[in-house]
């Protein structure tokens, strides 16, 4: 994992944390992935206490588990400035509609988001009301994802003007910052100048 995720000025805070850890189940640079099998997912999500004990995990829901991830992931791309891969937004909005996330209202509590389904889908639907929460109070902008194609790690962006692009300036800022100056030389030395 980069070290962007203990990072705690990197770190988004609680709620939206759970969403940036459900995207950084995956390292895309290393390969290192928490989400691999349906047990895996099982546990994942149980240790978070996003499913019951009693649930089943299947190959399916590890499937729309993965299209909710990874669509994740395209919005914090667009969050950064990037522009969002439309396939995996539209797999994210189906398994987003399976949990059928509704306003709940209780005596003495306030109204809160809740999805009307339980296992995998009642936990998507949990994420998705954390991510429409943060929209709501204005927090969701700042959850960004890397702009390293082989990074992509989420991160949250504490900078002033939102402008944060790295996980971690000092590993994936400086690597990018070398590549573009690389690229400027080149471009240069072959125009002759």
């Amino acid at each position: 994992m980069p070290p962007g995720d203990t990072t705690p000025e990197k770190t988004a805070p609680a709620p939206l944390r759970l969403v940036q850890r459900f995207v950084n189940s995956v390292d895309l640079e290393n390969g290192e992935d928490e989400l691999t099998t349906p047990a895996g997912l099982r546990d994942w999500l149980l240790e978070r206490d996003l499913i019951e004990a009693g649930d089943t995990v299947g190959a399916a829901d590890l499937r729309r588990a993965l299209d909710v991830r990874e669509g994740l992931r395209a919005l914090l791309l667009a969050n950064s400035g990037m522009a969002p891969d439309a396939e995996l937004v539209e797999r994210l909005d189906r398994a987003a509609a399976r949990a059928g996330v509704r306003v709940e209202f209780k005596p003495g509590a306030e109204p809160r988001l809740t999805p009307e389904a339980s296992g995998v889908d009642g936990a998507i639907g949990r994420l998705m009301a954390i991510v429409a929460g943060s929209v709501e109070q204005g927090s969701w902008d700042r959850l960004k994802a890397c702009h390293r194609d082989v990074c992509h790690w989420a991160f949250f962006d504490r900078s002033k003007n939102h402008s944060g692009r790295w996980c971690q300036m000092e590993v994936c800022g400086n690597i990018e910052k070398a590549r573009a100056f690389r690229e400027r030389r080149r471009a240069t030395r072959s125009r002759g100048l």
